[in-house]
């Protein structure tokens, strides 16, 4: 038993040996770990029992390896919820075009706690930006005070959401 047990944990730590950073920094990621994403996208609460059984790890291998992916920040285990049962009655995503250098807008957005995700483009647009805020006069706060106020912004357009009809992260890893 305790031969099988070493034998087991040498194997996981090939495997946990195997993601390594490529050349620009980002995690390389093998199927065991990619199986370990999927399973928690289909259920961010999945015993990490029930996630070993399903891709071949002990469940101390699989809690290794989830805390290694938050440490590294390949993902995130969170609660996903409906901005408007939760008093967010108001969304939009806003288009900002850039004088200058688009990083440092892209930070200062990133920095507001209404903006939630902060994406930089080629297009159109510079930087998009999606804002979830309490009402529209809270809206027109964020985008008018504070977002058209920072050093390089040279103008935005604002895309308000009327109906949330989809909102899920289960792309999986593909």
């Amino acid at each position: 038993m305790h031969s099988e047990g070493v034998a087991s944990r040498s194997a996981e730590q090939r495997d946990s040996s195997r993601e390594s950073r490529n050349g620009s920094g980002t995690p390389q990621l093998d199927a065991v770990s990619l199986a370990i994403i999927e399973q928690l996208q289909e259920d961010g609460r999945r015993p990490y029992a029930a996630i070993g059984k399903a891709v071949g790890l002990s469940e101390a291998a699989v809690r290794q390896r989830v805390q290694k992916l938050l440490d590294q920040g390949v993902m995130q285990i969170v609660a996903v919820t409906d901005p408007l049962t939760v008093g967010f009655r108001r969304q939009a995503l806003v288009g900002v075009h850039v004088e200058g250098d688009v990083d440092s807008v892209a930070d200062a957005l990133t920095d507001m706690p209404e903006v939630e995700y902060v994406v930089m483009t080629a297009g159109s647009f510079d930087v998009l930006a999606e804002i979830v805020c309490e009402d529209d006069d809270h809206l027109l706060d964020v985008i008018n005070k504070r977002i058209r106020a920072l050093p390089g912004v040279r103008s935005t357009e604002s895309f308000v959401y009327l109906k949330l009809k989809k909102q899920t992260y289960m792309w999986g890893t593909r």
